[in-house]
């Protein structure tokens, strides 16, 4: 008999409200091991709201989330983050102050398995690990182009470098399932462009699974395999690139059209 696949990832009829304002109503989505899945909408359609439900800011009001077939609604975000989920986000949260090592190290300590104790007295084991991590660190700081940047203060880097160093860090955490927020704003056409590319070899390289949130329409459907819209905080449509763009209700959406103009 054939082992039926499940999704890597599932939201269930997801709802969020707050107080008396539905953000996000019965959201179901899936995504399969190895796809690049984008999630996009107008301005305040709840993409991110979707997105704070999945990685544990926000408890659904309704609804569960499954990932690799475990229910994981309610999980915090560092539990979430343990069992393989990552992101980034539209405005780019990193530890400003500290070095591009220091901020991919820091990530990369999720994954060591001793306690404060020996690492505080510098035990075999953590010596170790620590070993390990700072070799992890440096590859990922090598892969993502940043080596000459290794020591530099985080908020010294130039937007795009900093975009990619967030990512590298959310790679550090060693994901199976990488959500991205909006990483190409503020990005010009050149640079958007260069993270479309970017995004296809970090996949294949790292064997991931993509799920973003994205406004740049060029790098939406140039690298998606499959859309969901959402207006309102419902889902309009869902589909290939070419069934979404060719939707009227995604136009209408869109552009304000009326279906029947």
């Amino acid at each position: 008999m054939k082992e039926i696949e499940i999704p890597l990832l599932e939201t269930e009829a997801i709802t969020m409200r707050f107080g008396g304002v539905t953000a996000v109503n019965g959201l179901s989505i899936e995504v399969n091991q190895g796809e690049i899945v984008a999630l996009i909408g107008p301005n305040g359609a709840g993409k991110t709201t979707a997105f704070n439900m999945i990685t544990g800011v926000y408890t659904p009001t309704e609804g569960r989330i499954m990932f690799e077939g475990r229910d994981i609604t309610g999980k915090r975000p560092d539990q979430i983050t343990s069992l393989g989920i990552a992101r980034t986000f539209q405005n780019i949260r990193l530890f400003k102050k500290l070095s591009v090592l220091e901020n991919i190290l820091i990530a990369c300590h999720l994954r060591i398995r001793s306690n404060f104790f020996s690492a505080s007295v510098r035990m075999p084991r953590y010596r170790k690990e620590e070993k390990v991590m700072r070799e992890k660190a440096d590859y990922l700081i090598e892969e993502f182009g940043l080596s000459r940047y290794k020591d530099e203060i985080a908020s010294s880097l130039p937007y795009g470098l900093q975009r990619r160093l967030e990512i590298a860090r959310a790679l550090a955490t060693e994901p199976h399932l990488l959500l991205l927020d909006e990483p190409a704003a503020g990005m010009n056409p050149k640079e958007t462009e260069e993270l479309t590319s970017f995004i296809r070899e970090i996949k294949e390289k790292n064997d991931l699974t993509v799920f973003l949130i994205e406004h740049h329409m060029d790098l939406v459907m140039e690298i998606s395999e499959r859309i969901y819209v959402l207006d309102f905080g419902e889902t309009i449509a869902k589909g290939t690139a070419s069934e979404v763009q060719n939707n009227p209700r995604v136009i209408e959406a869109y552009l304000g059209v009326d279906e029947d103009a």
